[in-house]
C-alpha cells in the first residue's frame, strides 16, 4: 500500500468515528429512514381508520342538519308569531278592532307583515303623489286600481286641457298611521292609513302665472288613503282603492 493510499484510509476512519460520536446510533430501522418530509412517519396518535370513521378517502365530520332542522322549525314558527305580535302592537292596540283585523289578515295571507305594509304604503304615497303631479300615466296605472286610475287621469286630462302645469316637490310624511283595517269575505284585505305629508305645490298657466298654491310655502296635507289585496293572489302588490282628503 503506497503512503498517500495509507493517508486517506487514516483519514476516513477519522471521520467515520466522529460522525459515529456526533449523531449516535439506533437499532431501529424505521429511525433510519430518508428524512425527506415526504415518506410516512410514526404517530403516537390513534389509526387513520379510527380518525377517519371507517374511511380512507373522507374524514366524516359530526353533521346536525337533518337533526336541527326538525329542532328548530318549531321554534322559527313561534319566533315568527311571537314577532308578528309585536309588529301588531306597533299599530293597533290590545284588544281593538284594528288588532283583531290585522290578525285576520296575517292568517289569511302568510307573506303579510304589518311592518313591511306600513314602509311600502309610505313609499308608494309619495310615488303617487309626485306622478300626479308629474302627469306620470304609466306609474298611476301600475299602483291604483282601475276607479282610482281614472280619476286621477281624468283630473290629469282637465288640467292639460287647461295647458296648466303642476309644480311639486315632496317635502316628507311627518305622520303616517294605520287607522282601520279588514278582511273581505276571507279574501280581500284592506288597510286604511292617514298620511300628513309636507309639500310645496303650485300650479301656473301657460303664461307662468300662479293660478294656485305657492311656489315658496310649505303646505302641510292630510290624506286619508286604503290599500287592498287579494291574498289568493299570487301577486303581492296591493292597489290604491280609495282616497280621501282631510285638509
Amino acid at each position: 500500500m503506497d503512503p498517500v493510499t495509507l493517508i486517506f484510509l487514516v483519514v476516513a476512519i477519522i471521520v467515520g468515528l466522529k460522525l459515529r460520536s456526533v449523531l449516535g446510533q439506533t437499532d431501529d430501522d424505521d429511525d433510519r429512514r430518508p428524512m425527506d418530509g415526504y415518506g410516512p412517519r410514526k404517530s403516537n396518535s390513534q389509526p387513520s381508520e379510527q380518525r377517519r370513521g371507517g374511511s380512507d378517502n373522507v374524514v366524516t365530520l359530526p353533521t346536525r342538519t337533518t337533526h336541527a332542522d326538525q329542532q328548530t322549525q318549531p321554534d322559527r314558527e313561534v319566533k315568527k308569531t311571537i314577532n308578528m305580535a309585536d309588529q301588531i302592537r306597533k299599530y293597533a292596540k290590545k284588544g281593538s278592532a284594528l288588532e283583531k283585523a290585522l290578525q285576520d289578515i296575517v292568517a289569511a295571507d302568510n307573506s303579510f307583515e304589518p311592518e313591511g305594509f306600513y314602509n311600502g304604503a309610505k313609499t308608494a304615497y309619495e310615488m303617487i303623489v309626485m306622478a300626479f303631479a308629474e302627469s306620470n300615466r304609466k306609474l298611476l296605472k301600475q299602483l291604483l286600481a282601475k276607479e282610482v286610475y281614472e280619476g286621477f287621469l281624468s283630473a290629469i286630462d282637465a288640467r292639460e286641457h287647461k295647458k296648466l302645469i303642476v309644480s311639486s316637490s315632496f317635502v316628507g310624511i311627518d305622520a303616517a298611521e294605520i287607522i282601520s283595517a279588514e278582511l273581505r269575505s276571507e279574501r280581500t284585505a284592506r288597510v286604511t292609513i292617514k298620511f300628513v305629508s309636507s309639500l310645496i305645490t303650485s300650479t301656473h298657466n301657460r303664461d307662468g302665472d300662479v293660478v294656485e298654491g305657492d311656489p315658496k310655502k310649505v303646505r302641510e296635507v292630510t290624506d286619508i288613503w286604503t290599500f287592498a289585496r287579494d291574498t289568493r293572489s299570487k301577486d303581492p302588490n296591493w292597489e290604491l282603492v280609495a282616497t280621501e282628503s282631510a285638509s
